[in-house]
């Protein structure tokens, strides 16, 4: 019995018994001696449901002396004149005895109920609940919690010695009130108050559950291991068809615009040389472009893009990107105001969004309706809308669009990696913002960036 518990049965006791003499000793007159002597069995049932056996019996004896001392004549004290009183003292203390028993049998199978209930539902629990990193640790938490454990660990059997797979608590230096196989070179082992043999064969079983937790742990890990595996795979796959087409096809035009200029039986005209360098200067942006994204690309997915947010005019930012971008073409209809809020926004980091963007919705968009860039402000947000008119992405692909390497049913031969979408969502939120996708009325696509709008300074991130 726990030393807390037995304490408290005898304060219970001790405080019942002073209160209820207190009571009755002003009354003993009109009191009869058996009112009293069942009176005086309440603390003592007390003192059994709150501490236990021995604080009731304890209550009990306590309880005859006090009626012997102040209700029996001779009243205050322990000589009792009548045989008959003898009889009533006697009898008193062996059905509070008897009651005591049965109340702490009571409260011994309620116990062992609620704990039955606890550990089948742990039991259901372990078997039924999806499987995640901390399934071990909350089931042995479980455990300590409902038997009043102070540690419970599993431990595997090694080598070098048992080391714990799991636990709660610490652990003392001291055997385990409780050590019970749980599988292969596993055994649940938990420190604390001793337990009844019932509560220890319930501890073997969930010991059993711990055991299949593991194992199920162990296989879920195992198979997300897997799955970023082949995400890793898919990946490298698109990087190298990608690359392998799109790298491949500026090399091949540099290489045989190069092989002509130099071919010394060749006498080419200005014009035909001019074509031809032209050819090449093409084909290096196009190669500068694909290595810039895939450069841009590593470093998001490696987390280590430096931002710096300072208060940004999104119309000078737009009017930046359609000049390097689209050098002395006027294809996009911009309709950006000059009076936006500043945005809160790193200038090259945006003006790459944009230009990503523009190009492609340029790639989709029909000859006679010319690309779109709205400005707006809203809720302490800034708003720039590029919008094309071309076929559009079907709602359930538009967020497919953003993945790397990702061009859906596109099989141009000038697309590119598929990068320029998962770049232009990347930047925008490290940059604190959002990219939406949705449909353009009539027919298209148009992508919304949100930006915070400035406050006075800027942030290094």
């Amino acid at each position: 019995m726990p030393v807390r518990r037995g304490l408290l049965g005898v304060a219970a006791a001790a405080a019942g018994l002073a209160g209820l003499t207190a009571l009755l000793v002003p009354a003993r007159a009109s009191v009869s001696l058996s009112s009293v002597a069942l009176l005086y069995l309440v603390p003592v049932v007390a003192a059994a449901a709150i501490g236990g056996v021995w604080p009731a019996l304890a209550a009990a004896v306590g309880a005859d002396l006090l009626v012997n001392f102040f209700f029996i004549p001779p009243y205050h004290t322990f000589v009792v004149a009548s045989g008959q009183h003898v009889v009533v003292l006697v009898i008193y203390v062996l059905v509070a005895s008897a009651v005591s028993f049965a109340v702490e049998v009571a409260a011994r199978q309620r116990v062992r109920a609620a704990r039955r209930g606890v550990a089948a539902a742990l039991l259901g629990g372990a078997a039924t609940e999806p499987v995640s990193a901390q399934s071990l640790t909350r089931l042995l938490e479980h455990v300590r919690d409902t038997f009043g454990m102070t540690a419970v660990a599993l431990l595997a059997s090694g080598p070098d010695g048992e080391h714990p797979v799991a636990a709660v608590g610490q652990p003392p230096a001291g055997r385990p009130v409780l050590s019970a196989p749980a599988g292969d070179r596993l055994r649940l082992a938990a420190w604390g108050p001793e337990i009844f043999a019932e509560d220890r064969a319930t501890l073997t079983r969930l010991a059993t559950a711990a055991a299949r937790t593991l194992d199920a742990q162990r296989l879920a890990d195992e198979a997300a291991a897997a799955r970023d595996l082949a995400e890793v795979d898919r990946v490298r796959s698109a990087l190298l068809a990608a690359v392998g087409h799109d790298l491949r096809t500026p090399l091949a035009g540099i290489k045989a615009a190069v092989s002509s200029l130099r071919h010394p039986e060749l006498d080419l005209p200005a014009a035909a040389r001019a074509e031809l360098l032209a050819t090449i200067e093409e084909s290096t942006d196009r190669l500068d472009a694909l290595l810039e994204n895939l450069l841009s690309m590593s470093r998001l997915q490696a987390g280590v893009l430096s931002v710096r947010l300072e208060p940004t005019a999104l119309d000078a930012v737009a009017a930046q990107a359609l000049l390097h971008a689209l050098p002395g073409e006027s294809t996009v209809d911009m309709k950006v105001p000059d009076d936006l809020p500043l945005a809160n926004a790193d200038p090259g980091l945006l003006e790459r969004v944009i230009a990503n963007l523009v190009a492609n919705a340029r790639a989709y968009a029909p000859a006679d309706r010319p690309v779109e860039l709205r400005g707006a402000a809203v809720d302490g947000r800034v708003l720039l809308e590029v919008v094309d008119h071309g076929p559009g992405v079907p709602e359930a692909d538009r967020y497919r669009i953003f993945e790397p390497f990702q061009r859906l049913h596109d099989r141009s031969t000038t697309a590119g990696l598929g990068l320029g979408l998962a770049i232009a969502r990347g930047f925008i939120e490290a940059m604190g913002g959002t990219i939406t996708p949705a449909g353009t009325p009539g027919g298209g696509l148009t992508m919304t960036v949100a930006l915070p709008a400035a406050q006075t300074s800027g942030t290094a991130l």
